[in-house]
């Protein structure tokens, strides 16, 4: 991983492809890489540094072609450096290379193949495992590109998503895909590919997304398209909408505080229309896979799975029935226990998350066929893999770490309580219409918690020069207290933990000094006495308070204890509402702290591999 764009024409499209990098910048990369077919001989330029810096490079060399490909990687084998970076080359040794490739995903039996491969010969100049692929297309080339890539990938366990040309056919690439995401662009007298759309918005409007097992082969003129068992396909082609302003920053300083103060017309956006609840929000035959289930389990990883967390609390609050949320990664390498009346809810920001997939595709093998997805993205494998969906509205998020698409998931996820709810009769007229008369009002009280920017503001400054922190919240806000410690870690660097207020004394206490800052999430609800309790248990140590408190809650700022004044409290939906002030204080603190807000280290945006 991460991001791949290639292409063939008529004309020079280099540019085009640098311009597809540029846009995939978002999901994160530690280097990059182009190359061409250029006077009969295979070019490439490598950089561990930024797309732009690439860009000059390649200007420099006069890199330019009418077949080339191009490469974001973020560094799974091997470290991010220069030889590691795609594409990569094969060729006979003494011989000028023949074959280019790029590659998301991961080889699992690389090592195995690798080993075969330098007993013929092979020279590996990388530590990645996409060099053996490479190595591997050019042992099995005989004349024939797409015949080589079918014998290759036939070989690969793993993930892959790939992109090859070769020196030997000069206006053709062959491309395949199975676990990661591979969309082509169709133009006139030129085709394109790569594994985000938005890479190819401008250029083309018209796409085709690969399914799982596709190879295709794309030359300036025309694309065909063959299956798993190597039978011809058409898969149906959609409209792609122009390059969006949505992804331009704007007045902003980064585009992780463009997308915070998105979040009142994403969540809008994300709600528009509904004017009442109905499973039919869902998809067709939701009313009917709703009546048959009498459990949930939600699948999800990192920010994804804090909202299935937050939503637990929903759904047995207002559902009652029972609800699991599990880490997908963990899920499907465990023995559980399956149960055909469960309704597995899937959430996901960009639809391709590895572990999502797989975690879904393995719950249906055990027969829970009713399956659900809350997507932000229409086209994606997991839209398609389940039956039934509800897409958010949060738009493109191009900051890493995530924002306005977790709040347009709790949004979609408190729907899907109220549909359930519906549907098992634990739904009133009147209480629906309450229900949704909150979720209306959600965009202007997330916007009166913008407007406590300069205060939180304020805070980031003496959080700064921490090392550490603790968040506490109890009940459906502890979820939203890990939402808060991850964002912290992640853009930062400040090693962050949440707990339950009432586990302090289970082991957190012993961190409590004044050196350590403690983050409370202090809703107005029944749990606010004992939530007082806990805090009196941090002063008495001599921590060092720093309280999210509701208007009405009564917790007054004094020596040690700081106190931000939210908008009163909002029943069921205040972790929203508490999760848009803790997303601030993590950015003013990583912007004070001088960290690559949008890009940090070591992180990508869209986890394509396990």
């Amino acid at each position: 991983m991460c991001g791949i764009v290639g292409g063939v024409s008529t004309r020079n499209i280099v540019p085009v492809l640098i311009e597809g990098l540029q846009r995939l910048e978002y999901r994160g990369y530690d280097s990059c890489g182009v190359a061409v077919l250029q006077d009969g001989a295979l070019r490439r330029a490598r950089s561990t540094k930024r797309v732009q810096e690439l860009a000059t490079q390649v200007q420099q060399e006069q890199l330019q072609g009418f077949t080339a490909i191009a490469h974001t990687r973020w560094a799974t084998h091997g470290a991010p450096e220069t030889q590691n970076a795609h594409p990569h080359f094969s060729g006979r040794a003494h011989q000028a290379p023949s074959i280019a490739l790029v590659h998301n995903g991961i080889i699992e039996n690389y090592e195995e193949l690798r080993a075969q491969l330098i007993t013929k010969g092979y020279v590996f100049e990388s530590q990645t495992d996409t060099e053996v692929i490479a190595h591997l297309i050019h042992d099995f080339y005989d004349t024939d590109l797409l015949d080589a890539v079918k014998q290759a990938v036939g070989k690969l366990k793993g993930a892959y998503a790939i992109a090859v040309f070769c020196r030997n056919e000069p206006h053709r690439i062959v491309a395949a895909r199975d676990g990661s995401p591979l969309v082509l662009g169709l133009g006139k007298d030129e085709n394109f590919l790569a594994s985000d759309a938005l890479a190819l918005a401008g250029a083309v409007d018209q796409i085709v997304y690969l399914e799982d097992g596709d190879i295709a082969d794309l030359q300036s003129s025309q694309v065909w398209l063959i299956d798993r068992q190597g039978q011809a396909v058409e898969r149906d082609s959609q409209r792609l909408a122009a390059h969006s302003a949505a992804v331009e920053l704007g007045p902003y300083r980064h585009f992780m505080q463009k997308e915070i103060f998105e979040q009142p017309r994403a969540v809008s956006d994300t709600l528009d229309d509904i004017t009442s609840v109905t499973p039919e929000l869902f998809g067709d035959g939701a009313y009917k896979a709703f009546q048959e289930i009498d459990r949930v389990l939600i699948l999800a990883c990192g920010t994804s799975y804090y909202a299935g967390m937050t939503a637990k609390y929903w759904m047995e609050s207002l559902v009652k029935i029972p609800v699991t949320v599990e880490i997908a990664s963990e899920y499907r390498y465990r023995d559980s226990v399956p149960d055909a009346k469960t309704l597995v809810v899937t959430i996901t920001q960009s639809g391709e998350t590895a572990d999502t997939l797989a975690a879904v595709k393995h719950a249906q093998s055990l027969g829970m066929t009713h399956t659900l997805t809350i997507c932000n993205v229409a086209s994606s494998a997991m839209a398609r893999a389940c039956a039934l969906r509800f897409i958010t509205r949060a738009g493109v998020e191009v900051g890493v770490a995530s924002t306005k698409a977790f709040t347009t998931q709790l949004a979609g996820l408190f729907l899907l309580t109220l549909a359930l709810a519906q549907t098992k009769q634990q739904l009133t007229e009147s209480q629906e219409k309450d229900h949704l008369q909150a979720l209306r009002h959600i965009p202007a009280a997330i916007s009166a918690v913008l407007a406590l920017e300069p205060q939180i503001m304020a805070w980031a400054d003496r959080f700064a020069t921490r090392e550490n922190a603790l968040y506490l919240g109890r009940g459906m806000h502890y979820p939203i207290a890990l939402e808060g410690a991850l964002k912290m870690k992640e853009i930062s660097y400040i090693h962050a933990e949440a707990y339950p207020a009432g586990e302090l004394k289970h082991g957190p206490l012993a961190l409590v000094t004044e050196q350590m800052p403690v983050i409370t999430i202090a809703p107005n609800d029944q749990l606010l006495e004992k939530l007082k309790s806990n805090m009196q248990e941090v002063r008495a140590r001599g921590g060092e308070l720093y309280v999210f408190a509701d208007s009405d809650t009564e917790i007054k700022a004094s020596d040690g204890v700081h106190v931000i004044r939210m908008p009163e409290h909002y029943g069921l939906l205040s972790p929203i509402l508490h999760t848009i002030a803790l997303q601030l204080l993590a950015y003013h603190t990583a912007c004070r702290r001088g960290t690559d807000v949008d890009k940090p280290r070591n992180l990508a945006k869209s986890v394509t591999v396990e």
